[in-house]
């Protein structure tokens, strides 16, 4: 019978853990939180300092039931959970639910960054108590959050829609992103013209060169005409190299991972979800089957600390030395500084042995691990590397009054850039390149020397709006407002997500309507709550309670009796219509009266201001046009251009007013501008130029399922010919006379001997 009782949140940990002790140890799961607060009440006593009324879900009673016939057996009792405040909250909430009785029975906290058999054996030899401190912190958000949730969910439900919620983190980062979708919205483009060089020295090396100055001063091309003068005064030139700049820098690594860098970088560079990375991180920490049995093979991946272990910095030296060889070696490793407010004494992420390279690793690793694997080993190894060493040239080219500048880089010592570099986010182009393969190289130029023009590129292009937000650019500019923590990036974003506040549109997060009309409603009325600074604020509280330098319950008590009273303030001053609709010029076609924008269950659309005398009600899109989003979509696509030039002159047969183009459940079509007083409307097929290889009179033509709206082809003798195809027809196939059509990713096969 084991004398001592290990209790750890996860099976795959606790059987990691079972391989490093002996028989007088047993170690089991408690499956992770074992109490919590009720579903269906608050289960916050608010008038007697916030007491909070857990108690032990249904799910986990035979938990609890079963972990205490072990304690019965036991002599002395070890919890093991993760060293984080929420694992430090579930060892306190599992001697709570199991009624350990402390005096009788030893009970002993034990913590480690990685599960390896000698951290788990310093850990035993290091016991220490339950730091209630950690506990209150942690009690602290969760109350925080459950009063939020449970106050204000239910106005929105009043006063917007039933079943939506909110959240003291999660709504913060729902106007995050709602913000930046309206900068995209509000962005105007703005045009200019760019004119780059293809020059040739005297030895035929060619290099591109950018005119950027007129007269010493920066040279601003907003329209063609602009830049054709330039291009005429450019035209019989003499160009010579005015300034030869060389200046050699260095490039320093990125540190080692923490969650939120961890998160982005596999994001970036694995196409990982936030949640997904977790996942996979979570397992490789809990132990994998090395074939000598589980082992740990990263350390703690919830960290925000940037340090690394002194044992650590010698075996990357090591590594470094053997694989890389001693000139990509430090003399002394380097050691970075975490942000403010950073858990200096835990340890950053990196692999438990760095000797164990990816491709060793890889052979009992699924395929997603040994990804996340080999990234972590990677950075952890670039980190103590040598700096890179980068010459970069910069040539001044001049012509007349007018300066061209060619800029390149050369590689003199590679350093850690031999192992990896940090990736980018969209809209981070101006920032220095991930790799430096594509770097430009200049040949040999001499000040005075003239070259020759081969070429000049005169081109038109647009400024672009901000970059929408990706899971990984998300985690960023939150952990920059200090808005969560490690533990709550990944839950937030999947939570936004499940709740129909934000889609993924390929990587990017784009916001619902509902979003909007929600995000618009707090920011008005309880601005504190969805305020940057504030959540930032609050977080840093919660630091303070960790630290032991205030209490949770007066914290609470500060935010939570004003917030109470606006609650009770909004709750009899809100009206659903003044949030939820919106007037708009539009009349109704059927009894006259305005149209309205309104919230439906799947976002917004127009609908009489007569209803329910009136029930007429159309699609409307983000833009605030008829025909949803497929117009949106449409409007974006280059056939949509295409035929609004075409028809850009068409006038009305009945009225003589333009024709508009516009989008329908069943495609394009063309719609009086002078609506409601002028309702004409005209059809509009569009031809794909290829004939029906089957009835061999008609042609291919785009048409739309009835249900959903879903493009297709089909031949326009249809009923007689029912041809059809749901991928753009291309043209005939010349060996088999079949069909060639478009399919992923712009590849062309015939439908018949391509099988």
């Amino acid at each position: 019978m084991a004398k001592n009782l290990v209790i750890v949140e996860s099976p795959a940990k606790a059987k990691t853990i079972s391989r490093f002790l002996g028989r007088d140890y047993k170690v089991l799961a408690s499956m992770g939180h074992v109490r919590d607060l009720p579903k269906s009440k608050m289960g916050v006593e608010v008038d007697k300092d916030f007491k909070p009324s857990y108690m032990v879900p249904a799910d986990k009673k035979r938990t609890i039931s079963a972990l205490k016939d072990e304690l019965r057996k036991a002599e002395e009792l070890y919890i093991a959970t993760d060293e984080d405040r929420e694992g430090e909250a579930i060892g306190w909430h599992l001697l709570k639910a199991l009624k350990v009785d402390e005096k009788k029975m030893p009970v002993h906290r034990i913590v480690f960054h990685e599960i390896t058999e000698e951290a788990i054996k310093k850990a035993l030899k290091n016991p220490r108590k339950i730091d209630q401190d950690y506990v209150d912190a942690q009690q602290a958000r969760r109350v925080l959050d459950r009063l939020v949730g449970y106050e204000l969910s239910p106005l929105l439900w009043h006063k917007i829609r039933y079943g939506l919620s909110a959240g003291r983190v999660q709504s913060v980062a729902v106007r995050l992103v709602v913000e930046r979708e309206r900068e995209i919205d509000a962005f105007n483009p703005e045009e200019y013209w760019r004119i780059e060089g293809l020059f040739e020295n005297s030895k035929k090396d060619s290099f591109e060169a950018e005119l950027q100055k007129y007269k010493d001063k920066k040279l601003s091309l907003t329209n063609e005409k602009e830049a054709k003068k330039v291009e005429k005064d450019l035209k019989k030139a003499e160009y010579k190299v005015s300034k030869v700049e060389k200046k050699q820098i260095k490039r320093n690594p990125a540190p080692p991972f923490i969650t939120s860098t961890l998160q982005q970088e596999a994001s970036r560079k694995l196409h990982f979800s936030v949640k997904k990375t977790m996942t996979v991180a979570q397992q490789l920490y809990e132990g994998i089957d090395t074939g000598k049995g589980e082992t740990g093979l990263i350390t703690y991946m919830r960290t925000d600390s940037v340090n690394l272990a002194d044992s650590a910095l010698k075996a990357a030296k090591n590594v470094i030395e053997k694989e890389f060889g001693k000139e990509f070696a430090l003399s002394t490793p380097r050691r970075y500084k975490g942000r403010k407010g950073a858990q200096e004494a835990h340890e950053a992420i990196r692999p438990v042995d760095l000797s164990l390279k990816p491709e060793q690793a890889a052979k009992f690793l699924e395929r997603d691990q040994a990804r996340l694997y080999e990234l972590i080993w990677k950075r952890t190894i670039a980190c103590q590397m040598k700096e890179a060493l980068v010459d970069k040239v910069a040539v001044d080219i001049e012509a007349k009054d007018y300066m061209f500048r060619a800029t390149g880089q050369t590689i003199v010592f590679p350093g850690f850039m031999e192992v990896y570099m940090e990736g980018r986010d969209p809209g981070d182009e101006h920032l220095e390149a991930e790799h430096h393969e594509g770097d430009k190289f200049l040949p040999e130029l001499k000040e005075g020397e003239v070259v020759d023009l081969k070429k000049l590129n005169v081109d038109q292009h647009f400024t672009k709006p901000p970059a929408r937000y990706t899971e990984a650019s998300l985690v960023k500019k939150m952990e920059s407002e200090g808005i969560g923590r490690p533990s709550t990036y990944a839950p937030t974003i999947s939570t936004i997500m499940t709740r129909g506040y934000i889609e993924k549109d390929g990587k990017s997060l784009k916001p619902t309507d509902v979003a909007g009309v929600v995000t618009d409603m707090l920011v008005e009325n309880f601005n504190d709550i969805v305020d940057y600074k504030f959540t930032a604020e609050m977080e840093e509280k919660l630091d303070q309670v960790e630290e032991g330098k205030i209490k949770w319950t007066p914290m609470i008590k500060e935010f939570y009796e004003p917030f109470h009273k606006n609650i009770e303030i909004k709750e009899k001053t809100l009206k659903k219509a003044d949030i939820v609709n919106e007037e708009t010029d539009e009349v109704c076609e059927k009894c006259g009266s305005k149209m309205l924008v309104k919230l439906g269950r799947f976002g917004k659309f127009l609908s009489c201001s007569n209803y329910p005398e009136c029930k007429n009600a159309k699609p409307l899109n983000g833009n605030g046009k008829e025909g949803g989003g497929e117009e949106g979509r449409a409007e974006e696509s280059k056939e949509f251009k295409e035929l609004k030039k075409k028809f850009k002159d068409k006038k009305c047969e009945k009225c003589g007013k333009d024709m508009e183009l516009k989008t329908g459940k069943f495609g394009p079509f063309l719609g009086c501008s002078n609506y409601p007083e002028c309702k004409n409307i005209m059809s509009i097929v569009v031809f794909s130029g290829v004939k029906c290889p089957k009835c061999k009179t008609g042609q291919l033509v785009e048409r739309r399922t009835k249900k959903g709206g879903r493009i297709f082809w089909g031949c326009n003798k249809f009923p007689r010919c029912k041809t059809a195809t749901w991928n753009k027809p291309v043209d005939i196939c010349k060996k088999c006379g079949g069909l060639r059509v478009e399919g992923k990713e712009g590849a062309v096969s015939c439908v018949d001997c391509d099988k």
